[in-house]
């Protein structure tokens, strides 16, 4: 064989390379495959790509080092405004504020570049001697035998290893060549995602602003500068996102509001078709889902990617456990525990996105009227406010102990 490890992971983007660095931390010898050219995830310029971390998931960043190689870019999220209304009415009278301030452990989450946090997954992991990473080759057939799993890349080579993680999205080729099939639907909405610079400073609040055909996030980064992630009726979205970029603006300044003063585009514009989907199955044979690879959802709530360090933490915790018990990493018993912890708080969290995005995306009086008295109803009520503000930041449930900021 070319190459043998522990723990073989297809897909290189962000869960994976957490995933990676998590194993090697408790012994395990890890492969990383990646179909892209390691240099897409090394350029300098801001590509108006950011993320919303939960402070779970700075947590688990900070445990598997990480995090201090991001904090000098990272914007901390001090409040969160939720709001309803109609595009140029300005917000309804009743609205969600959490501010950080009410819970002991901190900003509820950060927000951070795409090109710090690929470059620092990177950097870990060139300096981790158990981890090999392999750039621009695609799996093109996997096999499963008694004993492990072995992967065939594109130029030939063959990798061996004890199991096998799929970390490659929602299209997952790790799930398909393993017969594990989908469920779920088209949202018929597609997120317009963009960032801007503005005149006034944000003061590190995030605000969520709720319209009939979908809802519109404006989330602080470092400077007078903000992430965007609009999301529109796929056909509006289409025509939006082949305007030019003073028009997209123009498009773009009646649901914004002049509340940060004049807008202008700062790198570039990304469309993404949203959906609900779920793998029927988060194990196979010797084999575990990670991250979209097992669970895609609306991005209402911000909690894709936090989703997929949830289930990095307890699919590290589950394997380094069993192999401390000399158990086989890849056998059923083992799978079925990471399956069993990850699947219900999963599903919840998809139910949960799904019932907000169709009470919110649509503008019957009614549901509006409701959905606005509740959330008047929360704001009024300090212990449900702070219910509210932690599972934002991620301090609710079954946490895996990298959540918690705690070693393995």
């Amino acid at each position: 064989m070319k190459n043998t490890s522990d723990i073989l992971i297809v897909g290189g983007g962000l869960n994976g390379p957490a995933l990676a660095l998590a194993l090697a931390q408790t012994g395990h010898g890890v492969t990383v495959v990646d179909a892209l050219p390691r240099g897409d995830f090394e350029e300098d310029a801001f590509d108006g790509r950011s993320y919303a971390l939960a402070l779970a998931s700075q947590r688990l960043l900070d445990q598997i080092g990480v995090w201090s190689r991001v904090a000098d870019h990272a914007q901390p999220m001090l409040e969160i405004k939720a709001s309803d209304g109609h595009a140029g009415e300005g917000a309804a009278p009743f609205f969600l504020h959490f501010d950080h301030r009410e819970i002991e452990e901190g900003p509820m989450g950060y927000m951070i570049e795409d090109r710090f946090l690929r470059r620092a997954f990177l950097q870990a992991m060139d300096e981790e001697p158990r981890i090999t990473l392999i750039n621009q080759r695609r799996v093109i057939a996997q096999a499963v035998d008694q004993t492990g799993v072995t992967l065939t890349l594109e130029n030939g080579d063959e990798l061996r290893g004890r199991m096998l993680v799929g970390c490659d999205g929602r299209k997952s080729g790790t799930a398909a060549r393993a017969s594990i099939k989908r469920s779920g639907w088209d949202y018929g909405q597609t997120a317009l995602v963009c960032a801007i610079a503005h005149e006034k400073p944000h003061h590190g609040i995030a605000h969520q602003f709720f319209m009939a055909a979908g809802p519109l996030a404006i989330l602080p980064l470092p400077g007078n500068r903000s992430s965007i992630v609009w999301s529109e009726k796929s056909d509006m979205a289409a025509a939006i996102q082949g305007l030019n970029d003073s028009d997209y603006i123009a498009a773009l300044k009646p649901r914004f509001g002049d509340f940060l003063g004049e807008i202008s585009l700062t790198g570039k514009r990304f469309t993404y078709p949203l959906s609900l989907t779920i793998a029927n199955s988060f194990i196979g044979a010797r084999l575990a889902l990670v991250g979209d690879a097992a669970h895609g959802m609306h991005p209402i709530a911000g909690q894709g990617l936090n989703a997929g360090l949830r289930d990095v933490g307890a699919l590290a915790e589950v394997l380094t456990e069993a192999t401390r018990r000399g158990e086989d990493i890849g056998s059923v018993l083992v799978l079925e525990r990471y399956q069993q912890w990850r699947r219900f708080d999963t599903a919840t969290l998809a139910a949960t996105t799904d019932m907000v995005n169709k009470l919110f995306s649509n503008d019957n009086p009614l549901l509006r009227l409701g959905r606005d008295i509740g959330m008047g109803v929360v704001a009024g009520l300090p212990g449900l406010r702070r219910r509210f503000m932690r599972e934002a930041a991620g301090l609710t449930g079954d946490m895996p102990r990298l959540l918690q900021g705690k070693a393995i």
